[in-house]
């Protein structure tokens, strides 16, 4: 191979090596706040600083991921949320194409892990009230003991709530509290006389109940068949192929007869005779085995009549389960059941909301303000259901059922009980808006300060390990080169750092402990560049050339290997940040980063530098550098051969 034409001009590269650096540095220094050590003190990760971590991922129905739009409208109003609740330096950022990670420095902020739900807001009027079974069974003793006196009476009070005009039959007697259900439900203590009888399989006993359900079936307008009450709004709940098939799994685990007892009964009926083994054998089992989908795409009857539907399986119904507005819906609020009507209000209805206390009710409280079109229909809605029950619907579940006293037409307040928090959190959502997609909380990790110090201290510790090690082997096998390894680790480290400092402050990257890794595993790779330029070094050293020549020669020989290797490198780490989720995505980022920096520092300051110590003897001389040695030891058999040769040549003739 030709020697390289002209001298490499080593202080050039060394000089634009020095310029990027001091730039980088003023950089870190002007931009930076506070004192010197802020300044230089990079953006930590929550693994190591502490604090709280959340991803939600974006649930679609069909499975594919959502609309790049929709999860940026889902993460801003994501972040107003969080910043309402008034935690500092919040980060809300998307990940791969369906999720959202929320990260908040500090202690106390469980608050974001709420963030994520949807926040559908709705209004409605109260049709009827029930309880579940965990309630009947709490009050059994209790509705048993009116029953005898009040069985002549009660009869017809059934058929009286179960009609249109029930609705206002519960919520009178519930102005307080959901307490109606515990009158329903003494009510229903009538009708344990009618509700064993339809639990036989005679269809003639159970005459009365029908004859009471079909005051309710007028309501629906098919009073034809008892099937016809049932199927307005249920027919109305499967939205698609998939909840139908959900609905047809979920009925198919009750027998047969289970569907006649609910399209005859009613929600006393079951109540009064929620005790009753017979009818708990149809019900029971079949309900402990819905999931929480199979629950969704149950018919409204069936949520609403069935006690063994319990108030906390219809509370953990998938999100969205009750968000259309023009469908009857069933919801609870503790273990009571609320069958309710088409949404009067919803929550974009709602101008502005706040929280406060309030000193006459000695509670917090959500202050609503409407918009102009939300008043009219708040209004009306207040109007329809004067004296009797509207449901505020928070997701899936009641948050507070008020009876309205009088016809509203300013603002409103929501009062359910709240803590100061829980009247925060809401009072942000309604602000910020509900979410345009359903999220799920894949992850929630909250790292105290403490733990972050540790983890830092130990990532620190393993990385100094490492680079020692690598020193010391640097030292001991290439000598005068091995400072060559410590000066250019040296320089990379710096690069690094401020780079680090700068990319937190300008797109917000954070050091992880998983970045640390990265940093870590650098090394080494960092140094296996050396390791090449310095092997190929050798190598022109052991063919006999001095060490200033076989510099530029080793260089152009180990230079095509470096890139090859660096190139495979940063691809691999590109790969794994693009398809990563999490700490990864730290990992791959900070090693594609070193290898980057790997490449500048090999170019601008190890072969410049190389080439510069090549010209001064001290450098090159084989107690110093050990190549002196290495083409002493190269030239040793060439002697040795030519003496041999010659002593050949001359022993031969006196053999011969």
């Amino acid at each position: 191979m030709a020697p390289p034409r002209g001298q490499l001009r080593a202080g050039r590269y060394l000089a634009v090596l020095a310029v990027i650096v001091i730039a980088l540095y003023a950089l870190v220094f002007l931009q930076g706040k506070g004192s010197v050590a802020d300044k230089l003190t990079p953006r930590l990760g929550l693994d190591l600083q502490g604090g709280t971590t959340v991803t939600l991922h974006a649930a679609q129905e069909n499975g594919k991921a959502p609309d790049a739009e929709q999860l940026e409208q889902a993460r801003q109003i994501i972040e107003n949320r969080v910043n309402g609740t008034g935690v500092a330096e919040a980060e809300v950022v998307t990940e791969g194409d369906s999720n959202i990670v929320i990260n908040a420095p500090g202690e106390n902020n469980d608050a974001i892990k709420q963030v994520g739900e949807p926040a559908q807001l709705r209004f409605r009027a109260v049709l009827e009230s029930a309880q579940d079974i965990d309630a009947i069974k709490a009050t059994a003793s209790l509705a048993a003991t009116p029953a005898p006196s009040t069985s002549g009476t009660a009869t017809p009070t059934p058929s009286g709530s179960a009609s249109p005009s029930g609705s206002a039959s519960p919520s009178a007697q519930t102005n307080a509290s959901p307490s109606a259900s515990g009158n329903g439900g003494g009510g229903g203590g009538s009708v344990p006389q009618a509700a064993p009888a339809a639990v036989p399989a005679a269809e003639d006993t159970p005459t009365p109940t029908p004859s009471t359900a079909g005051s309710a079936s007028p309501a629906p307008s098919t009073s034809a068949s008892p099937s016809g009450s049932a199927s307005p709004t249920p027919a109305a709940s499967p939205t698609s192929a998939s909840q139908a098939a959900l609905q047809k799994s979920a009925l198919a685990k009750f027998p047969k007869d289970a569907a006649t007892y609910v399209q005859q009964g009613t929600a006393q009926d079951f109540a009064g005779a929620a005790t009753n083994p017979q009818l708990a054998a149809i019900f029971e089992p079949g309900a402990k085995k819905l999931t929480e989908a199979e629950v969704a795409a149950l018919p409204i009857d069936w949520q609403y009549k069935v006690p063994w539907i319990t108030c906390k399986m219809l509370d953990e119904r998938p999100a969205g389960s009750i968000d259309p507005v023009n469908q009857q819906v069933v919801a609870c609020q503790d273990t009571t059941k609320y069958k309710l009507e088409k949404a009067g209000v919803v929550g974009t209805d709602i101008n502005t909301a706040s929280f406060t206390f309030n000193q006459q009710q000695g509670g917090w409280v959500v202050n609503l303000k409407f918009t102009g079109k939300g008043q009219d229909k708040w209004t009306a809605l207040t109007k329809a259901t004067l004296q009797k029950q509207v449901a505020v619907v928070l997701d899936n579940e009641v948050i507070s059922a008020p009876t309205t006293n009088e016809v509203i037409t300013g603002d409103t307040q929501i009062s359910g009980q709240f803590t100061k928090v829980e009247a925060q959190d809401l009072a942000a959502k309604l602000k910020f808006g509900a979410l345009p997609l359903s999220f799920t909380v894949e992850t929630a990790e909250t790292i105290s300060p403490t733990l972050g110090i540790e983890q830092l201290e130990a990532g620190l510790l393993a990385g100094g390990i490492g680079l020692a090690l690598v020193v010391v082997y640097s030292l001991l096998y290439y000598r005068a080169l091995g400072l060559v390894t410590i000066a250019s680790l040296a320089m990379s480290g710096a690069i690094i750092y401020a780079a680090i400092i700068l990319l937190g402050r300008q797109i917000g990257l954070t050091l992880t402990l998983a970045g640390v890794a990265g940093f870590i595993v650098a090394v080494g790779i960092t140094a296996d560049s050396f390791v090449v330029f310095f092997e190929r070094l050798k190598d022109e050293v052991r063919d006999g050339r001095s060490v200033r020549s076989a510099v530029p020669r080793a260089w152009a020989r180990a230079r095509r290997t470096i890139l090859s290797a660096d190139a495979v490198s940063f691809l691999a780490a590109a790969v794994l940040y693009i398809l990563a989720v999490g700490a990864v995505k730290g990992f791959a980022f900070t090693l594609g980063l070193s290898t980057l920096v790997d490449v500048i520092i090999v170019f601008l300051f190890t072969h410049p530098l190389v080439a510069l110590l090549s010209r001064s003897r001290r450098f090159t001389s084989p107690r110093f550098s050990g190549l002196g040695t290495l083409r002493k030891a190269s030239d040793a058999p060439a002697v040795g051969a030519a003496g041999r040769r010659a002593t050949a040549r001359r022993v031969s003739p006196k053999e011969s």
